[in-house]
C-alpha cells in the first residue's frame, strides 16, 4: 500500500490512469469478499456480546452495518451439510462473481433486495434463474442500470402483482430513519398493512379534520365550530401529525396498559431545575429523544412530578435507600435522570430498555440504595455473569471493566450524555441542580 500510495501519477497517461483505478478497485472488492469470509466464521466468544455486537465494538463499525456484513457474508459463503460435504452459497452466481472482485456492494444490494421482494409463488427454479441472470449482468453494469434490469425481471416473474398476506406481513414495519434532526425533529418510515391504514384513515377522517386537536387553539377542540376550522391553516399532512399526537397522548399513563419495568407506561423527562426555571435548555427522555424546555412545560400539564435530587459537584444522587432487592419505582426514576440509558461503553440502549444492576451484588451482602444502582440493557446485563466487573467512580459514573483476555474495551459510557463531550468551563448552578423526571 506504501509503495501504491508513493507512485507519481504524474507521469502515467490519462488512459492508463482509469486502468490504474479500475485495478485497485478489484484488489479492493477481492479484500472485502476475503474479509467476508472470514467474517462468516465468527463465533461467539464467552463474556463477549453477541456477534453481530462484538463485531461492530471490536471494527468501530455501527450495529447496522456490522449485521449487513454478517448477512452477506451468510448468503455469500461455501456451505456443508451435516456431513461435510460442500454445498454451494445461498447466491451461487453473486457469490462467484463476488470473490472475482467483479461486483461492489451497491451491485449486491440490488440482487439482495429483487429476491426479498419477491412474493412466495414464484417457484424456487425461477428464482435461481433470475439470480443467475442478475449476477452475469451484474458485471458490465452500474448498480442503478442493474436496478432497472431487476425491475424488468420482477414484473416478468410477477406479471399480476400477486402478493400473499405472508408477503404484505413480511414488509410491514414503523422505524425513526436515524437520530433526530438539528431542530429536533424526526423522519420515520411506515409500511402499514391494510388492517392499519384502515384504522389510521377511520381516526384520521374525524381527529385529523380541520379545526381538530389543532395545538395552537388556547383549547384544542374535538368538535370545532365553523369559525375554529376556517382558521385552521395547518397543513393536511400537519393535522394528520397532531391526530396521532392525540392518540398516542390519551393512552399514555392510562392504568389499564399496566406498567413497563416497574413503572406507568408514560413518557420519563429529566431536566435540571435551572433549566425549567431558566425555560431554556433541551431536556432528555428515557428513550434518549431531545425535547426543549418549553415542550417539557406544556408536557407537563398535566404529569405527575419528581423531584430528583443531585449534588451539583459530584453528581451524586443525595440519597434514595432501600433494603430490598428490587429496586423502587421512585429509584428507577432517578436512575432515568442520572444514567439515562445502559452504562456499558458503547451501548446506546435507551432507558426504557434497560434492567436495573446491583454494582455490589445483592447476593454477596449489596444494598439496593440508588447510588450503588446503575442501568444495563438485557444482553449486557448478562455479561456480569461472564466475567465483566462494574464499579462506581467518584464522580457517580460506572466504569465497566471486561476480562482481559478479550478484544474489547471497558471504560464510562458517555453516548448518552453529550455534555461531557466537551470541555466546558462554566459550570452547573452551585445551588444543588435537581433532575425533575415527569
Amino acid at each position: 500500500m506504501d509503495a501504491l500510495a508513493a507512485i507519481d501519477l504524474d507521469s502515467v497517461a490519462a488512459v492508463q490512469r482509469y486502468r490504474i483505478v479500475d485495478r485497485l478497485e478489484i484488489a479492493r472488492r477481492r479484500q472485502i469478499a476475503i474479509s467476508g469470509e472470514h467474517t462468516a466464521r465468527l463465533e461467539h466468544v464467552p463474556g463477549c456480546p453477541p456477534v453481530p455486537i462484538t463485531l461492530a465494538d471490536v471494527l468501530r463499525i455501527s450495529r447496522a452495518e456490522a449485521r449487513r456484513r454478517l448477512r452477506d457474508a451468510d448468503q455469500l459463503k461455501q456451505r456443508t451439510t451435516l456431513t461435510g460435504e460442500p454445498l454451494a452459497p445461498l447466491l451461487p452466481e453473486t457469490a462467484k462473481a463476488w470473490h472475482d472482485g467483479l461486483l461492489d456492494g451497491e451491485h449486491l444490494q440490488v440482487i439482495q433486495r429483487f429476491l426479498r421482494d419477491l412474493p412466495d409463488h414464484v417457484p424456487p427454479v425461477e428464482i435461481e434463474k433470475a439470480e443467475k441472470s442478475l449476477a452475469e449482468h451484474a458485471v458490465t453494469l452500474r448498480p442503478d442500470q442493474l436496478a432497472k434490469v431487476a425491475h424488468q425481471l420482477s414484473l416478468l416473474l410477477n406479471p399480476d402483482g400477486t402478493f400473499s398476506d405472508e408477503d404484505r406481513a413480511r414488509r410491514r414495519g414503523f422505524l425513526w430513519c436515524g437520530g433526530q434532526r438539528p431542530d429536533g425533529m424526526s423522519v420515520g418510515k411506515l409500511i402499514a398493512d391494510p388492517q392499519l391504514r384502515a384504522m389510521l384513515d377511520a381516526w384520521f377522517a374525524k381527529f385529523a379534520a380541520p379545526g381538530v386537536c389543532n395545538p395552537a387553539d388556547q383549547s384544542p377542540s374535538l368538535a370545532p365550530t365553523p369559525d375554529e376550522a376556517e382558521r385552521d391553516l395547518r397543513s393536511h399532512g400537519q393535522r394528520q401529525h397532531d391526530a396521532l399526537t392525540a392518540l398516542v397522548r390519551g393512552q399514555l399513563g392510562d392504568p389499564k396498559l399496566g406498567q413497563h419495568n416497574g413503572l406507568p407506561v408514560t413518557v420519563i423527562v429529566s431536566a435540571t431545575l435551572h433549566d425549567i426555571q431558566a425555560r431554556t435548555g433541551q431536556a432528555v427522555t428515557a428513550s434518549g429523544t431531545l425535547v426543549p424546555i418549553p415542550d417539557v412545560i406544556r408536557m407537563a400539564t398535566h404529569a405527575y412530578h419528581y423531584l430528583a435530587l443531585f449534588d451539583g459537584v459530584t453528581g451524586r444522587a443525595l440519597w434514595l435507600g432501600r433494603t430490598k432487592r428490587v429496586a423502587s419505582a421512585d429509584q428507577r426514576i432517578v436512575l432515568h435522570a442520572k444514567d439515562r440509558g445502559c452504562t456499558r461503553p458503547g451501548c446506546d440502549a435507551p432507558g426504557y430498555r434497560t434492567e436495573i444492576h446491583h454494582i455490589d451484588e445483592w447476593a454477596a451482602g449489596g444494598h439496593t440504595n440508588v447510588d450503588t444502582l446503575t442501568m444495563a440493557c438485557p444482553p449486557d446485563h448478562k455479561l456480569l455473569d461472564q466475567g465483566w466487573k462494574t464499579r462506581k467512580l467518584p464522580d457517580g459514573t460506572t466504569e465497566w471493566i471486561p476480562p482481559p483476555h478479550l478484544p474489547i474495551t471497558g471504560g464510562v459510557n458517555d453516548f448518552h450524555h453529550p455534555d461531557r463531550l466537551l470541555d466546558r468551563d462554566d459550570t452547573a448552578p452551585s445551588d444543588g441542580a435537581g433532575g425533575e423526571a415527569a
